[in-house]
């Protein structure tokens, strides 16, 4: 306030020109301590103007909140994920013959006998007439208009075909030809008996068997967390395939679950009642994270006026443009990720009370927007950290290597990309881990953290010498090149990036226009674009800047 009354004294003693100083004095001034406003944090904003940090208060409200949240959901999609798993092992080991319980690679059961084949055919068959009184849980046939939904079976096969082995001699239409049938489980002998000639299988022009069939369950035990029950229909496949005309018929059974709300119903206790509760509970969070995106969009628009403020100050007063390094400072990307995190938990929230009230059943769908919803807010809790010298080395660090780190990875990520369709080309036939793009890339991943590396190597068939010779240079060049050399390239610029910033640290930061504004100096070197460090630093020497005390004399007037 003295500083504002000397200025205000000294232009009513002076002439017209003294009132034009003294104006633009003052007008620097505000504009300085707006500046050094903006830079503070929570607490020396609450020291300096005594105002409640509420971004901060909302920032913590809606962590506990979200993760509360995120935690009740988890809970109950683990239950629906489990119920759909174990229906899935429970089909199998009702309708498959001969199951182990544990799927072979990507099937479940493997046969190589035509009566084998048969057996497993009329077994499914025998089966779902049956299931009534084979399965212990709450199953049935699905039903459309109070008429049951039967089971198709369909059939896939070459047109025509003669193959004599023998006689190094094949006759074949490779176009493809399908014959579909229906089973009433409730009329099972008429129907074996007309349908006869449908079972006459002719295995050297078989492509695939399909059995398909819906089935109607109800998900009883989220009745233990007071949740209403969920029904569902299954749409199983069970697929005979002989493509590969190998001798071995791989079976395979899928399912698709569709949940929806059970049409009657009718259930005491609590399960409705806590519905409400989540409903409120929910509506809550969208109320937070509303207010959460208000605030931090207020203060990026207050950030964009500010820059213009300095934008112009400094172009008429010392005819001086902003670098991009002090435009990228107003710049804060904290706050937008709270805006993205606050987007996708409203968005997660109502998918969550449109499934808590059963009009909607997409699990999957509000798991990923309210697990990512989580996973940005508490990444942006480093906001605050970053405002203590010692935490803010980590958040320095991260911002320097990072640019530096992505064009080390393209350049990496070449090679690796190489290796991968290598792999998959030459050792796919041979080696499980290689069978697939995705695989080979997954494999080689975890050969660079040192996992499963014996396996890999002792895994290979060696029934080919050539492709043997040659997995044994794949590999120990892959392992050399990429363990020795491209991962000790990648820490040793994280490294570098951490020595840079203790240096910095310790001798200072390099100054900006905007560091020696705050700092009331008055030298402004030619306008450039600052060096490649300073742009990579970005808000680093700020915060350490805000991070000190303010000192006791210190009577600057803070105006935002």
């Amino acid at each position: 306030m003295e500083l504002l009354v000397q200025y205000r004294d000294g232009s009513e003693s002076v002439g017209p020109l003294g009132s034009t100083m003294s104006q633009g004095i003052i007008k620097e001034e505000i504009l300085r301590d707006d500046l050094k406003y903006y830079f503070m944090s929570p607490c020396e904003k609450y020291r300096a103007r005594r105002q409640l940090p509420w971004k901060l208060g909302v920032q913590i409200l809606k962590i506990v909140m979200i993760t509360s949240q995120l935690i009740l959901f988890g809970l109950n999609n683990q239950l629906v994920v489990s119920y759909k798993e174990e229906n899935a092992m429970t089909f199998k080991n009702l309708f498959l013959k001969d199951y182990s319980g544990v799927d072979e690679d990507d099937y479940s059961v493997a046969l190589f006998s035509q009566q084998a084949v048969y057996d497993s055919l009329f077994y499914v068959l025998d089966q779902y007439r049956q299931l009534g009184r084979l399965s212990v849980g709450p199953i049935s046939y699905a039903e459309e208009d109070g008429k049951l939904l039967p089971l198709v079976i369909c059939k896939e096969y070459y047109k025509r075909g003669n193959v004599e082995p023998s006689d190094e001699a094949y006759d074949i239409d490779a176009q493809l030809e399908k014959d579909c049938m229906t089973h009433d489980p409730t009329n099972v002998s008429q129907w074996k008996a007309e349908n006869v000639s449908f079972f006459n299988l002719e295995f050297y022009r078989l492509v695939d068997i399909k059995i398909t069939f819906q089935l109607k369950g109800i998900n009883l035990q989220t009745v233990r967390s007071h949740e209403l029950p969920d029904c569902y229909v299954f749409f199983v496949t069970i697929t005979f395939d002989n493509q590969c005309h190998s001798g071995k018929i791989k079976v395979f059974l899928d399912i698709d679950a569709l949940s929806s709300a059970c049409k009657n119903w009718k259930i005491s206790g609590t399960a409705q009642k806590n519905t409400h509760y989540l409903l409120v509970f929910d509506g809550f969070v969208i109320l937070v994270c509303l207010t959460s995106a208000v605030l931090c969009t207020r203060s990026i628009v207050l950030a964009v006026k500010l820059l213009q403020r300095f934008s112009k100050f400094f172009r008429e007063n010392y005819n001086h443009k902003v670098c991009e390094t002090d435009q990228k400072e107003f710049l804060n990307g904290w706050y937008v990720l709270v805006i993205v995190s606050d987007a996708m938990a409203i968005v997660g929230s109502i998918l969550k009370m449109e499934i808590q009230a059963k009009s909607l059943t997409s699990y999957d769908v509000c798991s990923i927007f309210l697990g990512t919803s989580t996973l940005m807010v508490w990444v942006g809790v480093i906001r605050y950290l970053g405002y203590f010298q010692k935490y803010n080395v980590l958040i320095l660090t991260m911002k320097t290597a990072f640019p530096k780190v992505i064009r080390f990875c393209c350049c990496a990520g070449m090679i690796y990309l190489g290796y991968t369709f290598c792999g998959w080309i030459v050792l796919g036939p041979y080696h499980e881990k290689f069978e697939g793009l995705s695989r080979v890339a997954e494999s080689l991943f975890s050969l660079v953290n040192g996992d499963d590396m014996y396996t890999t190597f002792a895994q290979l068939k060696d029934k080919n010498s050539l492709v043997w010779l040659f997995s044994r240079v794949y590999l120990y060049s892959f392992i050399s090149l990429f363990i020795y050399m491209v991962l000790s390239l990648f820490i040793a610029l994280i490294t570098d990036a951490y020595d840079t910033i203790k240096n910095y640290q310790k001798n200072g930061f390099p100054m900006t226009d905007l560091q020696r504004f705050l700092r009331e100096q008055k030298d402004f070197p030619p306008s450039e674009e600052g060096s490649e460090m300073d742009t990579e630093i970005g808000m680093g020497h700020p915060a350490l800047c805000c991070c000190r005390r303010a000192p006791s004399n210190d009577d600057i007037i803070l105006i935002s």
